[in-house]
């Protein structure tokens, strides 16, 4: 029988050891639960001898001078370390007091105490003031809430006298979902292993599993194209600000399907494209086609009056106004911009800002990224154009110098460019440019996560539309593409550019209240 071939017989017997090593990785963690854990111990408890009183030892140590009754002085150098599985912060700390642990020495009255730790954590010794707890009396130290990560430590070395060697040293605290005990470790700077000797065995297991896995699949590389995958030639045009999107999409479409679709992609402003979609499926109907092989992106809804051109929602994206660095405001209302964009305010420091006259760096007629900024936070149209070179007013009669550009690349280095230059842009790519910074709207940010948490109302957002001639065949390269790009693989491809697929479920919710 087929399924009993050599190499399904080896998958079979890999995958159960695959399951078997995670069970018992299971069962180990269950059987030893990560915790938080501070373990101590004495690394050295030594008598300095009668000769201290005359100053030789005193001398030699250089730690201790004119220090009185030490005829029977100890040392004594008492290591505390993070030997858990997690790391402790100073909040881990569960002591009433400043200090967060405690060190009594039996019988014994502390001298004096230094610290040492090692040269990669020497941050530690920040800690290590009296504001912070630490100091001692009698036989008592305290020690400070030190933050610890995995595997950190640090030495306390403490001058005692009175008691005799070897009597107990006992370290005290709380420790949140966790403890604070003796350590075990036999020698003195051994370092714990990174994993228990369990845990490497079934690393090494798993390892082997998926090595074993992934050469059976290397081997026997013959699988189809992705379902769904069709040939043919498609053109992709509209919004220039999903266009970064678009063209990878489009590549790994390529990839995924062998090469035998061409999709080209030629991004103008959404207007234009859905204008260009409108007039190729017009023509395609005189001339007895069916759906012309193109898909127009547009940020926000086609305009009224196009009946023909069917919609797909792919993905909410977020915009952002972006402002010269030398303009500090970080805020302002959507009142201000109203005002900003009426030509109202003509120097930023009507709004609190320094004396820089106003610049107002906008797109051309066809952009969507312009008319979402007009829909949804504007609530109008922008004032009309007074300059050519964004610099020079060309209308001695407009309130602020405004001019447009062809593309979101061309404002954004505009903006970064000329002190007192106000522009939007998609998210994104405002994000990455140099020389500017994103304003919050009435408070809310520029931002996709904090709409997916639903933390954030921030009104410069649009729907990314897809939007084709009718409805294409099911079995075309438009039809496939718009299910890899909105439902497929391309639903990475649009997070990673900063933006939310319509089809996840936070995405969903979203793009259905727009």
């Amino acid at each position: 029988m087929e399924w009993l071939s050599a190499e399904n017989l080896v998958a079979v017997a890999t995958a159960v050891l695959g399951i078997i090593a995670s069970g018992v990785m299971v069962w180990y963690e269950r059987r030893v639960p990560r915790r938080k854990r501070i373990g101590y111990r004495v690394q050295m408890d030594n008598p300095i001898g009668d000769d201290v009183r005359s100053g030789r030892a005193n001398r030699r140590l250089g730690l201790f001078d004119e220090a009185p009754d030490m005829t029977d002085a100890t040392l004594v150098l008492l290591r505390i370390e993070n030997d858990g599985s997690l790391a402790v912060d100073r909040d881990d700390y569960t002591g009433p007091e400043v200090h967060g642990l405690t060190a009594v020495f039996t019988d014994r009255t502390i001298r004096g105490v230094s610290v040492t730790q090692p040269s990669d954590t020497e941050h530690l010794m920040d800690h290590f003031t009296a504001a912070r707890g630490f100091g001692y009396e009698d036989n008592t130290l305290r020690i400070p809430r030190v933050p610890l990560n995995r595997g950190d430590y640090f030495k306390l070395l403490v001058l005692l006298s009175g008691g005799d060697v070897g009597r107990e040293v006992r370290l005290t605290g709380g420790l949140r979902e966790g403890e604070v005990r003796p350590n075990r470790a036999a020698a003195p700077d051994d370092k714990p292993p990174l994993f228990s000797r369990a845990a490497r065995l079934i690393t090494i297991m798993l390892t082997l599993c998926v090595v074993t896995l992934a050469a059976i699949v290397v081997a026997q590389d013959d699988t189809p194209p992705p379902i769904g995958c069709a040939g043919g030639r498609l053109t992709l045009t509209g919004s220039t600000a999903f266009a970064p999107v678009l063209r990878e999409v489009a590549a790994k479409y390529e990839r995924d399907c062998g090469g035998d679709p061409v999709i080209d992609v030629d991004p103008h402003g959404s207007t234009a494209g859905i204008r260009e979609l409108a007039a190729a499926g017009a023509q395609a109907v005189r001339d007895g086609q069916g759906s012309p092989p193109a898909v127009a992106l547009s940020d926000g809804p086609k305009p009224a009056g196009l009946p023909e051109l069917r919609e797909n929602r792919v993905a909410v994206s977020v915009f952002a106004l972006v402002v010269n660095d030398d303009v500090r405001l970080t805020n302002l209302s959507t009142n201000d911009v109203r005002r900003l964009y009426r030509g109202e305010i003509r120097n930023w420091r009507q709004l609190g800002g320094p004396d820089l006259p106003v610049h107002l760096v906008s797109r051309d007629a066809n952009s969507g990224t312009r008319q979402v900024f007009q829909r949804r936070v504007l609530g109008r149209g922008e004032i009309a154009n007074s300059s050519v070179d964004c610099v020079h007013k060309d209308d001695p009669t407009a309130a602020v110098i405004r001019c447009e550009l062809d593309s979101t690349d061309q404002v954004l280095t505009t903006v970064a460019g000329l002190p007192g230059a106000i522009g939007y842009s998609e998210l994104n790519l405002a994000e990455r440019a140099k020389g500017l910074h994103s304003l919050r709207l009435d408070g809310d940010p520029a931002s996709v996560d904090a709409l997916e948490r639903g933390t954030s109302d921030y009104p410069y957002r649009e729907i990314e539309y897809a939007y084709t001639y009718g409805r294409p065949p099911a079995d075309s390269l438009a039809s496939s593409f718009l299910t890899y790009l909105a439902r497929g693989n391309g639903q990475d491809v649009i997070r990673t550019h900063g933006h939310l697929p319509c089809w996840t479920p936070e995405g969903l919710t979203l793009c259905a209240q727009d």
